[in-house]
C-alpha cells in the first residue's frame, strides 16, 4: 500500500483569489494598505496566523495578528459566496482523483493549512466527501513545514513514511515532506515556481495531473 496526500490550495483547487480578496479586505478592515496578490501567493499553505504574521514581518503570532486572524475568519464564508470567488479544481485534477480512487494499493488524503470547515466545503463543493480517507488541518497540527501532518496520518493509516508521497504547490509541502520522510512531488500549476519546489527537495515535478499516475508505478519499480 501506499499513501498519496494531497495539497488542498494551489494544488487541488485554484484559491488564490479568494484567499487573496479575505486577506486583503482583512488588512484594510484593520487600517492596513491592502497586500498584494503575489505577496498573498507566497504565504498560502501555512497556517493562517502564521501566514498573517508573516506578511506583516513579524517573526512570531501576536495579539494583533490572532485579531486579524479571526476576523478572517468571519469574513470568509461571506466573501466566498461572491461572484467570482469560488474555488474551481484545477484542469484534470478531477480525473486524476476518480482513477487514484479506483487503485486498490493506494490510500488517498489530504494535508492542508484550511482550516476543517475549509477542507469539508471543498470536499463537498466538488464531490469529494469520501475521497480521502485520512486528512489533517490547520485545526489538527501544527503549520507546515512541521511533519506532524504527515507523520499522523501515516500513523492513522499504518503506512511508513517511505511508502508516503506529498503531492503540493508550496516549498512548504516539500520541505514538510522531507522532514517526514516522505516522498515530496511538486506541482507546476500551482503558485511557487518550479525551481523554487525544486530548491525545496522536490523529488519530482508534476507538469500536469495526469502525470502523477505513471510516476507512482516508476517509482514503485
Amino acid at each position: 500500500m501506499r499513501l498519496v496526500l494531497f495539497d488542498c490550495d494551489g494544488t487541488l483547487v485554484d484559491s488564490a483569489h479568494l484567499i487573496h480578496e479575505v486577506m486583503a479586505r482583512t488588512f484594510a478592515d484593520f487600517g492596513f494598505e491592502r497586500v498584494g496578490l503575489e505577496a498573498t501567493k507566497g504565504i498560502i499553505g501555512l497556517t493562517l496566523d502564521i501566514a498573517i504574521a508573516r506578511l506583516q514581518g513579524k517573526a512570531h503570532v501576536d495579539d494583533e495578528a490572532l485579531a486579524m486572524t479571526a476576523h478572517y475568519k468571519k469574513i470568509f464564508m461571506g466573501v466566498r459566496g461572491e461572484p467570482g470567488y469560488q474555488e474551481p479544481l484545477f484542469p484534470g485534477i478531477e480525473t486524476l482523483i476518480r482513477r487514484l480512487e479506483r487503485q486498490d494499493d493506494m490510500i488517498i488524503g489530504a494535508v492542508t493549512g484550511k482550516s476543517r470547515r475549509g477542507l469539508d466545503a471543498i470536499r463537498l463543493a466538488h464531490g469529494f466527501e469520501k475521497t480521502f480517507f485520512v486528512s489533517r488541518t490547520a485545526d489538527d497540527c501544527p503549520s507546515k513545514p512541521h511533519p506532524a501532518m504527515v507523520a499522523e496520518c501515516c500513523a492513522e493509516t499504518g503506512i511508513d513514511a517511505a511508502r508516503t508521497v506529498v503531492i503540493g504547490d508550496a516549498i512548504y509541502d516539500m520541505q514538510m515532506a522531507k522532514a517526514a520522510g516522505a516522498q515530496a512531488v511538486g506541482v507546476a500549476w500551482g503558485y511557487a515556481s518550479v525551481p523554487e519546489l525544486v530548491e525545496a527537495g522536490a523529488d519530482h515535478i508534476l507538469r500536469e495531473p495526469a502525470e502523477l499516475l505513471e510516476w507512482l508505478e516508476l517509482s514503485d519499480a
